[in-house]
């Protein structure tokens, strides 16, 4: 595919893409995804909302009393983007670092980024100097922009070369201060539409993290496709979420799907089940986006507090089982939207809302989206009903910086994400599990998700997750760890009573054969499972 002239001054991002022949092929058939050739996504998100929708709508706030207007953040947007290039020398294409919690002001800083022409490449809060330097290495990193809260562990990183340049303290030359002595406009460098806009590192548990290059086109397109075609926002919408803005996820569901419909967003510091079900209340929030483990964990507290502003409510992450689906639909009323997405291809590419909804199953391919279920050694489609890999193409692809996986990723087009599915008679995607995840005990095939869902049907089960663990006589066996309801007893006649109500659910084989109560569950900072710590465990 060719690409169009660059507006980069520093071409790092476009010499370091993959080669063409490794690029999956990509989907623009729908009108909406016809964009120009240039093509800024920070001055479509902002300046271009404006112009449909005005500069006085809330477009921010936060829990603290910080309200901002569309006009207020572009002021705020321009003025830092003067500060990039009038101070800091960034030029087009250089890659800028953001770190920090998620505040108005960071999602400021990546609009500011992007609006310069620059690369963003968020990185979360709560990651430590190795992790960072390891990022910074490998996007080749020379500035960053840094609230004063998170600045020591990028210190200590002692990155060669980076510029750091923090935000909200009171130094002389803090980011904001520099920015209020600059003009409050700002003319949005006229990039291609398939220049990098933002790199974003994967939330893989094990190995070297993979940097995923997206073009200024591909966060608009994911905007015009399952937020615009499933999620169907409207202005008057307040969106809130615990992902973070260093994961696509969190940057989606809480900057552009809200910006491009001139909604506005709650951005909260600390998102867990418990500050999400004050703050939906107390804001009205009307949109939701959390990890289905959050969804369960409120389900406790959820009649405490007034839920009739939400309407809508996504899930994505980890797998959403069909249990949680229907005991949140009997609490709140409200039908789950669940999704699958990737760093990879930026967000939600399998989704279902409405009427289209079968719990238990992930949905449908969204609409500019294609998906089959493959053969995991020959790529040839699988007859429904039979479990696969699952490979999807549309108007965004996979495109790692300089890395060699990117060819187990892209096979023949698809971009085949790891996971194990089943397609359906009727065309709806079910999940299986992680290809890596699947246990293979004396023979027999176990999905660690299916024995799951059926712990978590038990009342007193709180969480659940099932791994291989080796065994001398089977190879492997079904491991799960359990967090129960306070007051429940951790003990052998428990886990009797659990392995017994699963294998009244499930042929025996897929029975766990040891059960190990934890306090809480190893995740990532978005509610994923970290199933590799389990399998750590002895």
């Amino acid at each position: 595919m060719e690409l169009t002239p660059s507006a980069h001054r520093d071409t790092f991002s476009r010499e370091h893409l993959p080669p063409a022949e490794q690029w999956p092929r990509l989907l623009l058939d729908l009108p909406e995804l016809r964009y120009s050739g240039r093509l800024n996504c920070g001055a479509e998100l902002l300046d271009a909302t404006i112009e449909r929708y005005g500069a006085g709508r809330t477009v921010f706030r936060d829990g603290n009393g910080t309200v901002w207007t569309y006009g207020e953040l572009r002021e705020h947007v321009d003025r830092i983007a003067h500060v990039l290039t009038d101070e800091l020398g960034v030029v087009p294409g250089n890659r800028v670092l953001l770190r920090g919690p998620t505040t108005p002001w960071l999602a400021a800083c990546w609009l500011a980024v992007v609006k310069a022409g620059a690369v963003a490449v968020t990185v979360l809060a709560q990651q430590r100097s190795q992790e960072l330097a390891t990022m910074c290495e490998i996007a080749r990193v020379g500035h960053a922009l840094c609230d004063v809260r998170a600045v020591d562990d990028l210190v200590k990183a002692e990155v060669p070369g980076l510029r750091i340049v923090a935000y909200g303290g009171d130094a002389p030359d803090d980011l904001l201060r520099l920015a209020a002595g600059k003009p409050a406009s700002y003319e949005a460098v006229a990039t291609a539409a398939d220049d990098v806009a933002l790199i974003a590192f994967t939330s893989g548990t094990t190995g070297r993290p993979k940097g995923c290059m997206h073009f200024h086109r591909d966060v608009l397109a994911v905007a015009d496709t399952f937020s615009a075609r499933v999620l169907r926002p409207t202005p008057d919408d307040v969106f809130a979420g615990s992902p973070p803005l260093g994961f696509t996820f969190g940057l989606g569901g809480l900057v552009v799907f809200p910006m491009r419909v001139g909604a506005s967003a709650l951005l909260l510091e600390q998102a867990g089940p418990r500050q999400l079900l004050p703050a939906i209340a107390e804001h009205r929030v009307s949109v939701l986006f959390t990890a289905p483990t959050a969804y369960r964990v409120m389900l406790d507290d959820a009649a405490g507090y007034d839920l009739t502003s939400l309407r809508r409510c996504v899930s994505a992450g980890e797998n959403l089982p069909a249990a949680t689906w229907h005991a949140w639909q009997e609490r709140t009323g409200l039908r789950i939207i669940n999704g699958i997405g990737a760093t990879e291809l930026l967000h939600i590419f399998i989704s279902a809302a409405d009427g289209d909804i079968r719990p238990g199953t992930t949905g449908l391919p969204v609409p500019g989206w294609e998906a089959r279920v493959v053969d995991g050694t020959t790529g040839v489609p699988v007859p429904d009903g039979e479990p696969g890999l699952l490979a999807v193409r549309g108007p965004v692809g996979c495109r790692y910086l300089s890395d060699p996986r990117q060819r187990d990723y892209v096979r023949d087009g698809w971009n085949v994400t790891g996971d194990t599915y089943v397609r359906e008679p009727e065309g709806w995607f079910r999940y299986v599990a992680r290809a890596d995840d699947m246990i293979i005990s004396a023979g027999y095939n176990i999905a660690g998700p299916e024995v799951e869902d059926a712990l978590l049907d038990h009342p007193d089960v709180v969480e659940a997750a099932v791994v291989a663990r080796p065994d001398e006589l089977r190879g492997q066996i079904a491991a799960a760890y359990v967090v129960v309801r306070e007051g429940v007893v951790r003990d052998d006649a428990t886990a009797r009573a659990l392995r017994d109500f699963v294998k009244s659910r499930l042929v025996p084989y897929k029975c766990p054969r040891v059960i190990v109560f934890l306090d809480a569950l190893p995740r990532t900072p978005t509610g994923k499972l970290q199933r590799f710590r389990l399998r750590g465990l002895e």
